[in-house]
């Protein structure tokens, strides 16, 4: 069972964005997280998992944080995308195929996986090398 179409851009809003929701989340005194991070990972982490389950682990990985509103990611109907440059920190050791991401809330640890992309292609990434997506291509669509 899906969602309604508008029920999916107001998620996607809500979530990533940080957008008020009339009646269901409505802006308050507290302050909402600023960021959500996006996760590299070997292997799906599965639905079950967190974005530390299969997350990659080359010399300086961290994860990304990408400003959580409309400068950080474009909402358009039941489909959200990085509104800039997604870039990893160059890998300075190590070797590794990357074949998903992940978004979440927290910088690292073991944080609930908001989504989890497929990338069509793996990337292998070595020493000297950089992880990165340009805008637009990282893609999260809600049906």
């Amino acid at each position: 069972m899906s969602k309604s179409n508008a029920m999916e851009e107001k998620f996607l809003k809500l979530y990533y964005q940080a957008v008020a929701w009339a009646l269901i989340a409505e802006n308050d005194t507290s302050s909402p997280i600023p960021n959500i991070y996006i996760a590299a990972h070997t292997a799906l982490p599965g639905e079950g998992g967190t974005q530390a389950t299969n997350e990659a682990t080359f010399g300086s990985y961290v994860r990304i944080a990408v400003v959580r509103s409309a400068v950080g990611w474009t909402v358009t109907g039941d489909t959200c995308v990085n509104a800039a440059l997604a870039q990893f920190a160059e890998c300075t050791s190590g070797s590794e195929t990357i074949t998903h991401l992940s978004t979440g809330t927290a910088s690292s640890g073991a944080s609930e996986i908001g989504h989890i992309i497929t990338l069509d292609t793996p990337r292998a990434i070595v020493a000297g090398s950089v992880l990165q997506f340009a805008a637009g291509a990282i893609e999260i669509t809600e049906d």
